[in-house]
């Protein structure tokens, strides 16, 4: 079992205050103009994104692989809306925008597997399935 550990520090309200996100490889600020505004910087719908179009990309690579076929390139965004569900804020969609360059793959096969990736990928089991339990250990200091 693979575990990955990111930090994240908040400081203040959530109007005035601002934070920071520690990620291997990124170290960067976050605010609430980042998230619920247009200013420059990352915010964690954006870092949602990223995970889900990396994991997307690199399953459907596998199975595009497991075909016996070899993807020159396979580009994909995410766009992560931001909305009300409940009463509270909730991601409520995820749309993924793939582009797929490889030699010898039909357009039957690859909507095929475009489709299972989508199902299959661990992000998007993590989400649609809500397969990962979320463990909380709290201290107040």
């Amino acid at each position: 079992m693979t575990v990955r550990k990111v930090k994240s520090v908040w400081n203040g309200t959530l109007k005035d205050g601002s934070g920071k996100m520690d990620i291997t490889g990124y170290s960067g600020p976050f605010t609430f103009a980042t998230r619920f505004e247009n200013a420059k910087g990352t915010n964690p719908e954006e870092l949602v994104g990223a995970a889900q179009s990396g994991c997307y990309s690199m399953f459907l690579s596998a199975l595009i692989s497991g075909e016996g076929l070899n993807p020159e390139s396979i580009e994909t965004s995410a766009s992560v809306t931001l909305g009300e569900l409940d009463g509270g804020p909730a991601i409520t969609n995820i749309k993924l925008e793939t582009v797929v360059k490889c030699e010898g793959l039909s357009q039957e096969k690859f909507a095929e597997l475009s489709v299972a990736a989508k199902e299959k990928c661990p992000i998007s089991r993590l989400y649609a399935g809500g397969t990962a339990s979320i463990e909380l250990d709290a201290k107040l200091v």
